[in-house]
């Protein structure tokens, strides 16, 4: 998708990741690269190995994000389940 196929709109999404996700420093990848394309929001660790997560960005920045957590070392997501949530207006992006 080019640049300006995106919008400047703000979305929220919950995702779910599969995969080689827990142990691998998922969640701190994930909140750095928050930080670095202006996503709010939270992510956890689950109990079946799974991490939850919830972006509130517009959607390229939050496409962005997602790819720089692929790029993390040793971090392999196999499987993403994602929906649109609605907008809850944080201020930053946290790890639950």
């Amino acid at each position: 998708m080019s640049d300006n196929e995106y919008s400047t709109k703000k979305i929220r999404r919950h995702i779910v990741f599969y995969g080689r996700v827990q142990g691998v420093g998922f969640r701190y990848n994930a909140m750095y690269a928050a930080q670095s394309y202006g996503v709010t929001g939270w992510v956890r660790n689950l109990y079946d190995g799974s991490v939850e997560m919830e972006a509130e960005g517009t959607e390229e920045s939050i496409d962005r994000m997602i790819q720089a957590i692929q790029n993390g070392r040793y971090i392999m997501i196999e499987d993403m389940s994602v929906k649109s949530v609605p907008l809850e207006n944080d201020r930053y992006f946290r790890i639950k």
